[in-house]
Formats: structure tokens, C-alpha cells, sequence
């Protein structure tokens, strides 16, 4: 499964902010929406999914409420009416403080993600095809809403008989690096392979480089920043962890000062960041040798 941007991402929005869905809800669609909740103004704010700018039809209303021990609401507007509320007595939202919320359209439900947690499933009580807009009230002030796609894919990047013939893979990682973010790469590595790589990139740059080379027997890592490559660095914690013809899963995990990557569940390395400016590094590209099967954001 692969995320691609659906639409161009809201930066900085107003609240009270309303914007188009571009196409509608549709199943594998996720919204994120990253923002500080207000220190003092206001005691609560609503996430809402509804038909146009009106509010007389909400799918999924999503509402945190600071006062009387604090909760979140979750509800659903049809025609002008409410419906019974579900409702969360643990408000885990703190004044004053950043959160991600992620919205994943289900066939059966929204799930929403709290700072990369399962925080709710809300079973969907009207047809979520309906709704076409994004609205966010109250006590909160926004950073970015960004949109992205769930797809299947099963990509074979390169033919065995045509490894001459790169055929790269890139999609956006909508809103760029965090620390707490994570990448994962899963496929195949063909049986005559040679390298494949995996590329973090801003702009022109890339900020990681992940290359493995079979006829070396090693992992390079690396950075090309202004046009300029780095130091390759190739220490490993173990054997060398990609083996040709066998299947692999990538797992790589930003934190404050380095990146940390993983192999098939096995930690085998970290990587210092050399670009300091997260939230640019904003694209992936994987391209080589092998044939893809799952890409995570």
C-alpha cells in the first residue's frame, strides 16, 4: 500500500477554515490536520466533514472539550439534526501544545490518529461520499491540512533481463519529517540484482541516501546536498542484511538528531542528519533492482 498527495496541502489556514475536498471523501483517503491547540481561548475546537459550507450535514464531527474534566464529542448532522453523541471522557489534548490528527476514510468507519496513535474509530452513520468540504472552528490555530491517498501497488521497478532500465517509484511525504516519523519499504529484491536505493529528498537534494550494493557486499549511506556528495558511511550492525531474491522491509525512523533504520525488524543503523530542516525533506524515491511491494508513510 502506497500514500500519494490527493490534492495540494492547506499551509498556515485561518480559523474558522473551510476548504474543498477535492473530488469528495473517498475510502482510503487520509486527512491530516497539524495545529496547536490555543492556550486561552476558548474551551473547545471541531474537526468536521460535511457537504458544503453549510453545516446542515456533518458525517463526522470531531470535537475536543476542555471544559468539565475535558472529553471528545463525536457526532454526526443530518438535515439540520443531531444525533446521539459518542463521546471519550479522556481528552488527550493539552492547552497551549501541537497535535496531528489524521483522518483514514474506511468503508466502515473514519479512524483517527492522534499523534500517531489510534485514538478512535467512528462508524460511519451516513454515505461519506456526500461530503465534499473540511471545516475547522475554535480554539485552535492551525499549521498545515494536508491530503493523501491510500493505493495498492505491486511494482516491479526493474526487470531482471533489463536492469539497465531504471524505472523510479517517488510520492510525496505530505508535510515532510518529524521525529516520531516513520518510513517503511517493503519488496523483493530480483535474484540478478545489482542495487537498489532508497532516496529522502528535498528538492534537488537528498538528505538520505540509502544504497545497497550487491557486487560490494555493503549498505552505503549518504547525503548530496548543493550538488555535492558527503562522506559515504557503510558500518553495519551485523552481516550484510539484503540478500538477492529474498523479500525485505525497511524501517526508517526519524528522531531528533539522527535517523534510525531498521532491516526485516532489526535495527542496523543510524544515520545523523546532515539537512536540518525537517519538514523540507518531502519526497521518496525508491528505484533499482527490485520489485516493490509496500510503501508506508
Amino acid at each position: 500500500m502506497v500514500f500519494t498527495c490527493a490534492q495540494p496541502p492547506y499551509l498556515n489556514p485561518v480559523t474558522p477554515f473551510s476548504g474543498i475536498i477535492q473530488g469528495g471523501l473517498q475510502e482510503g483517503l487520509e486527512i491530516t490536520v497539524r495545529g496547536t491547540v490555543l492556550p486561552s481561548s476558548g474551551t473547545r475546537f471541531a474537526v468536521n466533514f460535511q457537504t458544503g459550507r453549510s453545516d446542515d450535514d456533518i458525517a463526522f464531527h470531531f470535537n475536543p472539550r476542555f471544559e468539565e474534566g475535558g472529553s471528545v464529542v463525536c457526532n454526526t448532522k443530518e438535515k439540520g439534526r443531531w444525533g446521539p453523541e459518542e463521546k471519550k471522557t479522556h481528552l488527550p489534548f493539552q492547552r497551549g501544545s501541537p497535535f496531528e490528527l489524521s483522518f483514514l476514510v474506511l468503508s466502515s468507519c473514519f479512524q483517527v490518529m492522534l499523534n500517531g496513535s489510534l485514538f478512535v474509530r467512528y462508524p460511519h452513520r451516513v454515505p461519506f461520499h456526500r461530503m465534499d468540504t473540511l471545516s475547522v472552528t475554535g480554539a485552535v490555530q492551525l499549521s498545515s491540512i494536508s491530503f493523501q491517498k491510500q493505493t495498492m501497488i505491486h511494482r516491479e521497478l526493474s526487470a531482471p533481463q533489463q536492469m539497465s532500465e531504471m524505472n523510479p517509484f517517488y510520492t510525496c511525504i505530505p508535510g515532510g519529517l518529524y521525529p516520531s516519523r516513520r518510513i517503511i519499504v517493503s519488496g523483493t529484491i530480483l535474484p540478478n540484482a545489482q542495487w537498489f536505493h532508497i532516496n529522502l529528498r528535498s528538492g534537488s537534494d537528498i538528505a538520505f541516501h540509502l544504497n545497497p550494493r550487491f557486487n560490494q557486499n555493503s549498505v552505503v549511506r549518504n547525503s548530496l546536498i548543493n550538488g555535492s556528495w558527503g562522506h559515504e558511511e557503510k558500518y553495519l550492525c551485523g552481516p550484510m542484511p539484503f540478500i538477492r531474491g529474498q523479500s525485505f522491509t525497511v524501517r526508517i525512523t526519524c528522531k531528533a538528531h539522527r535517523l534510525r533504520v531498521a532491516v526485516n525488524g532489526v535495527r542496523k543503523f543510524d544515520y545523523n542528519h546532515r539537512m536540518k530542516n525537517f519538514c523540507a525533506i518531502n519526497v521518496l524515491d525508491v528505484a533499482g533492482h527490485i520489485r516493490l511491494t509496500h510503501v508506508q508513510l
